[in-house]
């Protein structure tokens, strides 16, 4: 587990220094997304994924890397505006959007921890393409969710799911670092 704790940091250590090298360029200009908008952006970077894991063609010069990492992200910016609300305008200065992704980083790091106490490390004998899939799952139970105005009856939230994506996401960073040095 110690090990999987220092690589789960080490990756969201890359995820938190591109939020914030983004944040520097563009302000907070995500707090006016809607969280069905945050979805769909999830969304495009998910589908691409997948599409690219089917066909083995690639058109674009983005790395799966940088999809998993846009996911990990994208998923911190949706914890935020469901804490926060979505906004008309940037609402946040820098030092207070740093706070708000390090508490939902934070939270992600330990509920990693539980399931993988309670899990044991059986993602590490997964393939990325059945983690990205499982994204996927999530995204759609979310777009679910989201159509039924946050109801739901027995299942997880909102949170709970973008948590989930989140973790698969650095799931699949270490896995695809471990695959690239193999």
């Amino acid at each position: 587990m110690e090990k999987t704790i220092n690589e789960y940091k080490n990756v969201v250590k890359e995820c938190r220094s591109l939020f914030e090298d983004k944040l520097k360029d563009y302000g907070a200009s995500w707090r006016i997304l809607r969280a069905s908008s945050v979805t769909d952006q999830i969304y495009i970077k998910i589908n691409r994924l997948r599409t690219l894991q089917e066909t083995n063609e690639r058109r674009v010069d983005e790395d799966d890397k940088s999809e998993f990492i846009a996911i990990f992200n994208y998923s911190m910016i949706a914890l935020i505006q469901l804490n926060q609300g979505f906004a008309n305008q940037i609402d946040i200065n820098h030092q207070e959007a740093m706070d708000l992704y390090d508490e939902f980083t934070k939270e992600a790091f330990e509920l990693m921890q539980a399931k993988n106490h309670d899990y044991g490390e059986v993602w590490r004998d997964m393939r990325i393409s059945s983690i990205t899939d499982l994204i996927m799952q999530k995204l759609y139970r979310i777009k679910k969710i989201e159509d039924n105005a946050g109801q739901t009856i027995i299942s997880e939230g909102l949170s709970a799911n973008f948590i989930d994506m989140a973790n698969y996401a650095v799931f699949s960073l270490i896995l695809l670092e471990e695959n690239s040095n193999s």
